[in-house]
């Protein structure tokens, strides 16, 4: 322990082996520098309040108490026991229960004194009352009257562990490298990172507490805004062929249905942009069925129109299938030639789409990574559109634009129906102009949306044959592949077979997953939205699908184990077609938070309103992960609820950078490398 430093892996630690070490790895926790950077997602109060008859109730609090008389023990059934007893000060008393923790027998005397922390229930003329409660003895004082951080957990790690663990790592806090300048900490009152560090993960008041997160927020937002700001000043040094013509009456007259209002003004705003020599980086938000293709069309349309070729990129086969039929209807009779690019193609009709695409004999390429393959070069790119950006790393869109050939960069449309609150957008893509289809054309019937438990399972299948039976089709998505990895959730594989043979044995039940080969993977979803199966047993693998306007339920197992946001894409999948259609969670978590994260989606289809309140519950370091869209994962920073910390960043960041545009100043030198940390997919800011 005395070598310890911020580089040494976690098994290094006490009580670290193989199997902590992987479970540690599952919450991205490799190194004692990793395990500081994992900040509490909450704290609870557990200073000692005295007067159990004054104490408030439904709400967490500590006090001391006497244990009255010996805990029982009753043994209910097989599995399940009761633990009860009395405990009491001076002003009154609350029987306290234990669920299936018989021990507490023993480990709580009579007549002594121990701490407890939980919920105090009862009313006027009743006795109070407290359900698994935390306690200690008096004297031992470990968690009793101190600020107590909560952390996110997994399987195989407690809090109590956890709390361990950071016990342990607090000795290499001196170690962490002072990022900010003492100026700019100096002009923004901020403390300094050694402090802030120790006080996140131990606070002695509220008041240090704040300091901390704040000095660290800020730090957070200010090299997001350094970064963000590098990038953007990178892609205004860059040329694009502007589009000059701008007519889009015929376009839009041809079209068999009127555009909302929301998809004229996105397509207006992506027509500003498009016209100018610099090359258009936007951003196109829209629910599932918002209309995002159209506006897609608009500006492949004015590609075209400026004789240029434009290219679609959208991760599945199906995807990419199903908005080449799309554009093909929308674009074709205006003379523009739409064709498809897939890796399952023949090596023949690869080879003549490459070959019709370098001679300009087609206007819009739509495909999958297969348009970044050797060989696939455009005669002249200036749009390229993708689709479900997220599942795209930065990489991969830049090799795409490269194809465009000569000095000038395409222009870029990135298109997401995974709707994110629009100050966590303007953060996390603050490299994009944004656009957002707020409005769902008109027509759309609702999803209903209900959650139940697994006592309602009978019915649940009553339901589903109902909905077969008026010639309907239904999705059951897993959160798992098979039992061997699902750590208790259901899981595809099994509960496909399950279905299929003791369930629904008239029925057509298929099944597919993400470790099937992508051939397979495509023949099952193409027979699914060919209504050949009635059935589709998933994994989310089907978050991103074809459009099956049969499909009218949409079963989610384990729904507890799915973001809300990600809910609401698997619940997208229906209600495509003229049917009312119907999502339900089943769930048996009886968590008060998570119960209350998945009524939200049953109370609403607005998928923004659901990414607000799934940004609340989970917080930004969640809400994205750094792998799904290219850009810094943000572990602290509330953008909703601190705007003024967040423009006092972006200030000092176009402060600093006016004064040293690339960082090269050597006591700038751990400000970049946090940066390129932070930036970590995107290291080439500084090029």
């Amino acid at each position: 322990m005395e070598d310890l430093t911020l580089h040494s892996p976690l098994t290094a630690l006490p009580g670290v082996g193989p199997a902590r070490e992987k479970a540690l790895a599952k919450l991205g926790l490799a190194t004692v520098a990793d395990l500081l950077a994992c900040f509490p997602r909450d704290y609870e109060d557990r200073t000692v309040r005295e007067g159990i008859d004054t104490l408030p109730l439904e709400e967490p609090v500590c006090f001391a108490a006497m244990v009255a008389q010996p805990f029982q023990t009753n043994f209910l059934r097989r599995g399940m026991d009761l633990t009860r007893g009395r405990v009491v000060d001076a002003t009154g008393q609350v029987d306290v229960t234990f669920f299936n923790q018989s021990y507490v027998r023993t480990a709580l005397v009579p007549g002594e004194t121990y701490y407890f922390y939980g919920k105090l229930t009862g009313g006027p003329g009743h006795r109070r009352q407290m359900t698994n409660p935390i306690f200690e003895r008096e004297g031992q004082r470990t968690f009793a009257g101190r600020i107590a951080p909560v952390y996110s957990l997994t399987a195989g790690i407690n809090a109590k562990f956890m709390g361990k663990l950071q016990q342990a790592a607090a000795g290499c806090v001196d170690q962490i490298g002072e990022t900010l300048p003492e100026d700019l900490r100096r002009d923004y009152d901020l403390a300094d990172a050694a402090f802030s560090y120790r006080t996140i993960h131990f606070p002695d008041s509220w008041e240090d507490l704040r300091r901390a997160r704040r000095r660290l927020m800020f730090e957070e937002l200010f090299c997001l805004n350094l970064g963000l700001t590098l990038i953007r000043g990178r892609r205004s040094s860059q040329s694009a062929i502007p589009f000059e013509k701008q007519d889009l009456a015929a376009f839009t007259g041809s079209l068999p249905f009127a555009l909302t209002e929301a998809q004229l003004r996105s397509a207006r705003e992506a027509a500003t942009d498009l016209s100018q020599p610099v090359p258009m980086n936007r951003l196109l938000q829209g629910d599932v069925g918002s209309g995002k293709t159209a506006v897609a069309a608009a500006c492949a349309y004015l590609a075209w129109q400026n004789g240029c070729q434009a290219a679609l990129m959208a991760p599945t086969e199906l995807l990419a299938q199903q908005h080449g039929k799309t554009l093909s209807s929308l674009l074709g009779g205006l003379g523009l030639r739409v064709d498809l690019l897939t890796g399952s193609m023949t090596a023949a009709q690869k080879r003549a789409c490459r070959q019709a695409l370098e001679a300009g004999d087609i206007d819009l390429l739509v495909g999958t990574h297969a348009l970044l393959s050797e060989g696939v070069e455009f005669r002249r790119l200036g749009l390229v559109i993708t689709d479900e950006q997220h599942r795209f790393g930065v990489g991969q869109r830049a090799a795409l634009s490269a194809k465009s050939g000569g000095d000038q960069s395409p222009h870029v449309l990135v298109m997401s129906a995974t709707p994110i609150p629009r100050t966590l957008a303007l953060m996390i893509y603050g490299d994009l102009d944004l656009s957002v289809i707020d409005r769902l054309p008109p027509g759309r019937t609702p999803v209903e949306t209900v959650l139940i438990g697994e006592d309602k399972r009978q019915r649940l299948y009553g339901f589903v044959r109902k909905q077969v039976g008026l010639g309907r089709q239904v999705y059951v998505v897993c959160p798992a592949v098979s039992e061997e990895d699902s750590e208790g959730m259901k899981a595809a594989e099994q509960l496909g077979r399950r279905l299929r043979e003791e369930v629904f044995p008239n029925l057509r039940v298929a099944i597919v997953h993400g470790r099937m080969k992508a051939a397979d993977k495509q023949a099952v979803m193409a027979a699914f939205a060919a209504g050949e199966a009635d059935i589709l047993v998933s994994t989310t693998v089907i978050e991103v699908g074809v459009d099956v306007p049969n499909a009218s339920l949409m079963i989610v197992e384990d729904a507890d184990r799915f973001g809300l946001s990600q809910l609401h894409q698997l619940r997208g999948r229906v209600g495509r077609g003229s049917h009312q259609s119907y999502c339900v969670l089943v769930s048996d978590n009886r968590s008060e938070m998570t119960r209350k994260r998945l009524k939200t989606l049953c109370a609403t289809t607005d998928g923004f309103v659901i990414a607000e309140e799934d940004l609340k519950l989970r917080g930004p370091g969640d809400f994205f992960g750094a792998r799904q869209h290219g850009l810094p994962q943000l572990k602290l920073a509330s953008l909703e609820g601190d705007m003024r910390l967040l423009r006092q960043a972006q200030e000092a960041a176009r402060d600093l950078l006016a004064r040293d545009p690339g960082l090269t100043r050597s006591e700038h030198a751990p400000l970049r490398g946090r940066v390129e940390d932070l930036f970590r997919e995107n290291r080439d800011i500084f090029n």
